[in-house]
């Protein structure tokens, strides 16, 4: 029997990243595996590639009508939600993301781009809790949510970026104290990865010779002296999703080589990204 067998879980982002990991390693271990994104080919092709068990639902995160829509498709197909991983967001500075939300920086983050990045990565996590509880509270159930190293410290480019991480954070622990005051079989913890080497990081790390020796320089300041990969995240959410976490509520675990554990700050620009 695999960890999650018959366990039916609902992972946001999962077009790639931390959430195609998380996807590909539920279903490994038996889940039914719904992958939503707001990419819908990318998705459709992570579900497709995991084979029987797995589908995917357009979900933008940022939109209550749609998160109403598929939980309660997932109810009414499979009877149940037992897993919730909230682990869409953005920083607002990928690819061409600052071009149009503008500079993420305290000073000269426009209130329009400080909304659209809080829109998904916290109101997002904010509507995965509610209608998950709305969904799980019977039954029982685990919610993951994916916050960040910059939800604990201050992170000077990515200001919306951060705050939101830190509402997630705190969110996490409300939401645990919530369900368990109400008697609700329901346990919520929160993830916090920092260089993760994902499509996140590419706006920072460029390509070909000029990728490597960018990777290389941030490896330099971790202390395990590398940066991480999208499954050492993956199978931390599967331990927290699992029934082995069962007494585990409430709690956050960081996932980060090391980082935050030293006393010694980096302050060069790449090194100030290896919080994302």
């Amino acid at each position: 029997m695999g960890r999650l067998e018959q366990k039916v879980a609902l992972i946001t982002g999962a077009a790639q990243g931390i959430g195609e990991a998380t996807a590909e390693i539920f279903h490994k271990e038996g889940a039914i595996v719904i992958v939503t994104d707001i990419q819908d080919e990318k998705g459709k092709a992570v579900a497709a590639r995991l084979g029987a068990g797995a589908y995917y639902e357009h979900l933008d995160v940022a939109q209550e009508s749609e998160w109403r829509q598929v939980t309660d498709a997932i109810v009414e197909k499979f009877g149940k939600l037992d897993i919730l991983v909230n682990n869409a967001g953005i920083t607002g500075t990928e690819d061409n993301m600052e071009s149009l939300l503008g500079p993420q920086d305290p000073e000269h983050a426009t209130l329009p781009g400080w909304r659209a990045v809080t829109a998904v990565d916290l109101d997002g996590v904010f509507l995965g809790c509610k209608h998950a509880i709305r969904v799980m509270k019977e039954k029982g159930g685990s919610i993951v949510n994916i916050s960040s190293r910059s939800g604990m410290v201050g992170i000077p480019s990515t200001a919306a970026y951060a705050a939101a991480k830190a509402g997630v954070r705190n969110h996490t622990k409300t939401v645990a104290l919530y369900c368990a005051q109400n008697k609700y079989p329901i346990r919520c913890n929160s993830l916090h990865p920092a260089a993760i080497l994902t499509p996140m990081w590419d706006w920072a790390v460029g390509a070909g010779e000029a990728r490597r020796a960018r990777i290389a320089a941030i490896a330099a300041g971790i202390p395990l002296g590398k940066m991480g990969e999208p499954e050492d995240v993956a199978y931390a959410a599967l331990f927290l999703a699992s029934d082995e976490a069962k007494f585990i509520t409430g709690a956050e675990l960081v996932i980060d080589g090391g980082i935050l554990a030293r006393s010694e700050e980096h302050t060069s620009e790449l090194q100030s990204h290896a919080c994302i």
